[in-house]
């Protein structure tokens, strides 16, 4: 067997391997060399290695889930957002983007179009804006919850002290996604302004671990600046946190940010490390990301059978999804939520699975 398949084997037996092994995995042909660049040979060998990571990460997740996929109905409600991260389209910095809010009423439209679809789990998202108080917060997660009582409420509305993470877990808020984006002091100061810190949002995620969420964290594949000890850096920190919850997806560039000349990310790095985090955390709930379907027409086809178990359509209403722009070209801005789930859940039984209407909790 060759050395690297070795490697592969070793961390499904063991959900670990070391950094050395790590950097082999990660390394191999495709962090620097242009396609072109490549010899038949060396293609060969990398899909070769690909392969066999991919089956064995789609393997693991089948033992676990099955050919399940779980749905959540994205509501990104709000695009105001009071930071200044140097990569996202909706930094406080940008002049250009059109801003927009929805009202509790319009959250509640959106919550109820999901339910009739067959979402269980809803998603609120958004920039850091102080204008949602904890008591609009969680008068809104209260709604949905008396509404809905047979779905979760997942939020993505970043850094908050822990008595408004409190607050919101008692309301009835069931998940918090919070990526560190890199667990890498240096590299963190790089991609965010002083007024933030890597310890402020590490922080956050233990207090959201210690009230009782179930934790998602994650980071961006290929941000300028990262290397691939940063890389084994956020595997670590994600092994020490034990999240729930693990999203990664590409750096995809903005144009009206200040790393809009960067490189974007690879598609076939984020693959690899879907497949190694699938390895390392058989239980953990993975989505394929937009990011994914937005490098690559197939992207978030190749990350379920990469080991990804999870798909986010997007439930907000049309006229503002345009404005919600993270980075470029971001797909799935036009379709009717039933347009965009119909679409999604025929992509997903063509690579061989099925969405399943049901909260799909972390399985423990």
């Amino acid at each position: 067997m060759d050395k690297r398949n070795q490697i592969i084997s070793q961390l499904e037996m063991n959900k670990n391997i070391s950094d050395s092994e790590l950097a082999a995995l990660l390394e191999t042909d495709i962090n620097e060399a242009q396609p072109d660049a490549r010899t038949e040979a060396s293609l060969s060998e990398d899909s070769s290695l690909d392969l066999f990571l991919f089956e064995s990460a789609d393997r693991v997740r089948k033992n676990v889930y099955g050919t399940d996929v779980y749905v959540r109905g994205l509501i990104e409600f709000t695009n105001y957002c009071k930071n200044n991260c140097y990569y996202c389209g909706i930094r406080c910095g940008n002049s250009a983007l059109s801003r927009y809010r929805l009202s509790r009423e319009e959250i509640m439209v959106c919550c109820r179009t999901g339910h009739k679809l067959g979402f269980r789990t809803f998603v609120l998202q958004g920039g850091e804006d102080d204008y949602y108080k904890d008591d609009i917060l969680c008068a809104i997660i209260s709604d949905i919850k008396t509404n809905y009582p047979d779905c979760a409420v997942t939020l993505s509305i970043g850094e908050k002290p822990y008595e408004s993470y409190k607050a919101y877990f008692d309301a009835g808020a069931d998940r918090y996604l919070l990526r560190h984006e890199t667990a890498d002091d240096e590299h963190y100061h790089k991609l965010h302004p002083e007024s933030m810190s890597l310890q402020n949002r590490k922080e956050c995620l233990w207090n959201l671990k210690e009230i009782g969420y179930q934790v998602g964290s994650g980071f961006m594949v290929g941000s300028p600046f990262q290397k691939t000890e940063h890389l084994i850096k956020d595997i670590r920190f994600l092994q020490e946190l034990k999240p729930e919850m693990i999203g990664i997806g590409p750096f995809l560039t903005h144009g009206d940010t200040p790393f809009k000349d960067q490189k974007s990310g690879s598609l076939e790095l984020t693959l690899r490390l879907l497949a190694i985090l699938r390895l390392m955390f058989p239980n953990a709930l993975i989505p394929a990301t937009t990011a994914l379907g937005t490098i690559s027409p197939d992207g978030r086809e190749l990350g379920l059978k990469a080991g990804a178990n999870v798909v986010m359509p997007n439930l907000s209403p049309v006229q503002v999804r345009k404005q919600y722009s993270l980075y470029d070209n971001k797909i799935c801005t036009g379709e009717e939520a039933a347009e965009c789930k119909g679409c999604l859940e025929r992509r997903v039984i063509s690579a061989g699975y099925k969405m399943v209407v049901s909260r799909g909790d972390f399985k423990k």
